[in-house]
């Protein structure tokens, strides 16, 4: 059996009551921290960037890039997030219970409003591409707005449903002190996982196998026409040819979004959340916010506005006046 001398306590003051420290190796400690907050603090840099990006140059204030605005804040979030999980490395929580339960709904509310995004995201290419005629009176920037700032607050609504008994006791659940715990009753989880996870998943496949069925079939079109088009017809095919790039750049964002996130609900779909190692669960965590840091990367290889604006940035030229009517596409 363990001494006394030989257990960790999160709080050695209270020896009856508190949590027993997690034991590793120094060396993998210390790697694990520098790699999170690494990854933190770029996510958090990365999607700030895209934030002021498009909220600074006006050639960039189109419908779909808010929808890229709103999926950037969310993503922001969840880097400044990680932080909380580089606390509980050692698997003691410092910060009380309180900050606990804040903690998690605000990861709940992020995460929900990401999801919710990415089906915006979807059905805004669904409209471009399957229905481009209409696609400029469908779409608009005030709809946009709307659809984002409903986004917004149904999330920040349903996740104070789900989580009520935890925000109104917070450690309810707690075994010991330094222990950061949240249960959540069957009925609220599995409303919380249709609602947030099966619906929004299968609406986003459904939207995209339809766009990228159409999108084939748009691209073999202009192929076979393109050596016949008039000036005008040029106009249209460059227009096509834009709508399907950024069909196709969103289209890996939802990709890999789905990659990320898929582990961490089938998890919680299976209920085989108890029966996983450590490093099972540190993996599908890690992915699960890593999925923040990979939107910004995934903008930066394939829109070259992203480049040409954090150009802009990096040099202090957005600093200038005028700078918002810059020429970035």
């Amino acid at each position: 059996m363990e001494t006394l001398e030989e257990t960790e306590l999160c709080f050695p003051q209270l020896l009856n009551s508190s949590c027993v420290k997690t034991k590793r190796p120094h060396f993998e400690t210390m790697m694990t921290y520098v790699i999170l907050s690494s990854i933190s603090s770029l996510t958090a840099l990365l999607n700030l960037l895209v934030i002021i990006s498009i909220s600074h140059f006006k050639q960039l204030h189109s419908p779909t890039n808010l929808l890229i605005l709103s999926l950037a804040v969310s993503d922001f979030f969840m880097g400044l997030l990680m932080l909380f999980q580089i606390v509980l490395i050692d698997g003691c929580w410092f910060l009380g219970d309180l900050m606990c339960s804040f903690y998690q709904y605000i990861d709940y509310i992020i995460t929900s409003t990401s999801v919710g995004t990415m089906v915006l995201i979807s059905i805004d290419r669904y409209v471009a591409i399957c229905d481009p005629m209409h696609y400029s009176t469908k779409v608009t920037q005030k709809r946009v707005k709307v659809c984002v700032c409903l986004c917004w607050s149904c999330s920040l609504i349903f996740q104070s449903l789900i989580m009520k008994d935890v925000l109104d006791q917070p450690g309810r659940y707690n075994s010991c002190f330094g222990e950061c715990i949240i249960v959540v009753n069957y009925i609220a989880g599995l409303a919380d996982l249709i609602v947030s996870f099966i619906l929004p998943i299968t609406a986003i496949v459904v939207l995209y196998m339809r766009v990228f069925v159409v999108a084939v079939s748009q691209a073999r079109a202009m192929r076979s026409h393109i050596t016949t088009v008039t000036v005008q017809g040029s106009r249209k095919v460059t227009a096509k040819k834009s709508e399907l790039k950024a069909a196709r750049t969103l289209g890996v964002v939802v990709v890999v979004f789905l990659l990320c996130l898929c582990p961490y609900y089938c998890v919680a779909l299976t209920g085989q959340d108890n029966l996983m190692n450590a490093s099972s669960a540190a993996f599908v965590i890690c992915l699960y916010y890593f999925n923040a840091c990979l939107n910004p990367l995934i903008y930066a290889f394939l829109y070259s506005w992203f480049r040409k604006s954090v150009k802009f940035i990096v040099t202090l030229k957005i600093l200038q006046p005028d700078s918002c009517e810059a020429n970035i596409l």
